[in-house]
């Protein structure tokens, strides 16, 4: 409450936080934990980040014209994320022209104008790429991707593309949709609740009070994760007495699993299920298929390869498994620790097998549950934010409107980056979040986006991204979700959707910081109106005058949506149809849920090497770092740092506080590196390490992705740890990170360790 006082003001501070994820409030700009019932929630009902995401937004400290004419991009490309992000908010749009060392004021209209005129000079559509943020509306999601199909093209790549695209290509082969199957109300009537790969602690925080709701109820918990986190050792409640006191012992069994560890770890698991025949046979005949194969695959199983590849003993897992045999309910979660492998995908899919074998879809209690970690990036899904969306949508698209969508399938985030790499990509425009930031290779990206003639991102406060941009740019300011949106001369609303399939309104309720930000959707249908003309048979300008009328064409197009409108009148809105939690039923091609088979194979590594993966310190939202504190893990002052098991620390002859650069290495033979990282002393299994991103981010490389998600691998990348200087003589060619205080550390970002 200190920093969203110091960062607001009390006035502020009261009015937002009091509104926050309130049923006539707004909802947060941070995780898509979902909210409970209407009539169930607190006064004050939000976290910690919550808090901090609010005020991030809400901050009296503005950045105007002044600013950008005072600091040059040159001088602004060499301060880090931290820094950038806490010179306030963005005050009108901005423009660096081509040749040019400063951003300079620009009107709406001419960036409108610049924006058009380069999408015409482009030889094809498909020469523009259209990036989305989780935090974007459902409103701005429709239009947005309205806009792209209306000028010809499917590259539609979004922050899901680096997060749970996994999820959705695992849960769509095996249960027919891809999203969760459960419910709020699920995770408090669960009998056993496994957290794989995830962090809610500090990721998402209220998820806390739901896991112990359930232990109230007599759950147990097992977390499977290579750190044991603070947060799923002891929840401490600062709703109830008890919180203020003791707190809550949450997790009944830890298992320090090695990274990339999770399949073989399920495989195992459903082994011994069959094995022990705690089963649901009933399920299994009605509504599975594949079992008979997936029995005589797992008959068969390697232990030997279990052990090395989960880094646990036989008699760990077999307790985990017991427990799982004994739960009559039983609920499976993750988030991206298990969706940034290269078998991600598959993993999954085992994730599925353990559920379907016990029949743990479709019934109170249990189900399969991805933690979305951004406030809509599932509802964007939904809207058609995706470069693959599926047909009968585009034909939708084409009944409702009248012209035909191309049916291509599009780029995503890493088909994005190499073609712009390749030249191939002209126009990149984001809608939203830090694109530079959060993307793998960071040399590789940086220099991509160079290569692009205009760069355009919509955006609240400064990031990395505007200062890595194309021969023109511009950044053009938007009000926040905790900001009263007038357009159009009346109170606008706009709706989110949450990880549990929830879709809700949200109106926020402070002044904006400057009379020349625009929402969303303004800037969208007035870019359109600009770029396509008043022949398009799209309304843009009635979708900009009243969001209405754009709720009213969802429910027209999307599926799921009908009286979409009235629905979100309803307090608390409604949820979406999921067939499988809703009936039972898959739409997959056999009709059924579907058991599958994957080869088991460890991830080996060379001595001497390590498996690092990437992660957020507690004082972070994705790319947004709040502070450089991480008070979960000890570390006071600093981001560049690295984990390390105490034992490896001793056998690679370093200590505690060494300062060591990470060099990565990959089939490609180039060595990337990453420099000045201060050694931390960490619990964690042996050959494991991890660094917090988006300064890691410049170790995993662009093509090292999962199969058949193009997701790329952040959380299994292979590094040595170099005495400084020492990188480039390995086995391949050398390069530094790219990245901005990859060198030594800066003024603004001391590491001091407690």
């Amino acid at each position: 409450m200190r920093r969203a006082v110091g960062q607001m003001g009390p006035v502020r501070t009261a009015s937002s936080l009091l509104r926050l994820n309130q049923v006539d409030g707004f909802d947060c700009q941070g995780c898509a934990w979902p909210d409970p019932a209407p009539g169930h929630r607190h006064t004050a009902e939000f976290c910690e980040n919550g808090a901090k995401a609010v005020a991030e937004e809400a901050t009296k400290q503005l950045l105007d014209r002044e600013f950008f004419a005072t600091h040059s991009v040159e001088d602004l490309a060499g301060r880090t994320e931290f820094w950038l992000g806490k010179q306030g908010r963005i005050t009108e749009p901005m423009v660096l022209r081509p040749g040019a060392t400063h951003y300079e004021p620009i009107s709406w209209d001419d960036a409108f104008a610049t924006i058009a005129g380069h999408l015409h000079r482009l030889d094809s559509p498909d020469q523009a790429t259209f990036y989305t943020s989780g935090k974007t509306s459902n409103e701005a999601a429709f239009v947005y991707q309205l806009f792209a199909r209306s000028l010809g093209t499917n590259n539609l790549p979004d922050c899901s593309n680096m997060c749970h695209e996994s999820s959705g290509s695992a849960l769509v082969d095996t249960i027919g949709i891809g999203k969760g199957s459960v419910s709020l109300e699920d995770v408090h009537q669960a009998k056993l609740i496994l957290v794989v790969g995830q962090n809610p602690g500090t990721n998402h925080p209220r998820m806390l009070s739901a896991l112990e709701e359930a232990k109230s109820r007599g759950a147990k918990i097992i977390a499977v994760n290579p750190l044991q986190e603070a947060g799923l050792v002891r929840f401490k409640n600062p709703q109830k007495v008890k919180g203020l006191t003791v707190g809550t012992a949450m997790a009944d069994l830890h298992l320090p699993i090695r990274l990339n560890g999770d399949l073989a770890f399920f495989q195992a698991v459903g082994s011994l299920l069959v094995e022990w025949d705690a089963l649901d046979h009933d399920f299994l005949e009605q509504y599975a298929t594949g079992f008979e194969e997936y029995a005589a695959h797992v008959a068969d199983l390697d232990w030997a390869k279990v052990e090395a590849s989960t880094g646990l003993t036989r008699e760990q897992i077999t307790e985990a498994a017991r427990m799982v045999a004994d739960s009559p309910a039983t609920i499976t979660c993750w988030a991206m620790g298990i969706t940034q492998h290269h078998n991600a995908v598959a993993t999954i899919k085992e994730i599925v097998n353990v559920a379907l074998l016990q029949g743990n879809i479709g019934k109170p209690g249990a189900g399969v549950c991805p933690v979305r970690g951004h406030s809509n990036v599932q509802g964007d899904r939904t809207m058609g934010i995706w470069e693959r969306v599926p047909d009968h949508f585009l034909d939708a698209i084409r009944d409702e409107f009248g012209f035909e969508p191309p049916r291509e399938h599009g780029l995503d985030t890493v088909g994005s980056i190499q073609a712009l790499r390749d030249g191939k990509i002209r126009v990149f425009m984001g809608m939203g979040g830090n694109f530079v930031g959060a993307a793998p290779d960071t040399e590789a990206t940086e220099a991509a986006m160079r290569n692009a003639a205009l760069t355009v991102h919509v955006s609240t406060k400064l990031n990395r991204s505007h200062v890595v941009h194309g021969s023109e740019a511009l950044i053009l300011p938007v009000l926040g979700r905790s900001e009263k949106d007038l357009t159009g001369g009346k109170v606008q609303r706009i709706t989110v959707e949450d990880s549990m399939s929830a879709v809700h309104a949200s109106h926020g309720p402070l002044d904006p910081p400057s009379e020349h930000l625009r929402s969303e959707v303004d800037i969208i249908c007035s870019l359109a109106i600009a770029t396509l003309g008043e022949g398009s048979p799209v309304p843009w300008a009635a979708f900009r005058d009243d969001y209405t009328e754009i709720r009213r064409r969802i429910a027209r197009v999307v599926p799921g949506c009908a009286s979409y409108e009235e629905k979100v009148d309803e307090p608390g809105g409604f949820v979406l149809p999921h067939p499988p939690r809703d009936n039972r039923v898959f739409e997959t091609e056999s009709g059924k849920a579907v058991l599958t088979s994957t080869p088991l194979e460890v991830l080996e590594v060379p001595r001497g090497r390590f498996l690092l993966q990437t992660m957020r310190s507690h004082d972070q939202f994705n790319t947004t770092i709040y502070g450089l504190d991480d008070r979960y893990r000890g570390v006071k002052g600093g981001r560049r740092v690295v984990f390390v098991n105490p034992d490896d620390l001793r056998d690679l002859g370093y200590a505690e506080g060494d300062v060591i650069d990470l060099v990565s290495e990959w089939k490609d033979g180039v060595e990337r590196v990453a420099r000045s990282f201060r050694i931390v002393s960490y619990d964690q299994p042996r050959g494991c390490v991890a660094a917090y991103y988006p300064e890691a981010n410049a170790l995993v490389p662009l093509d090292s992705t999962a199969e058949k998600s193009n997701q790329p691998v952040y959380k299994s990348i292979v590094v040595r740890l170099d005495r400084p200087g020492e990188a480039g003589q390995g086995t391949g060619p050398s390069r530094g990170s790219g990245a901005q205080g990859s060198g030594s550390l800066r003024d603004d970002e001391p590491t001091h360790l407690s």
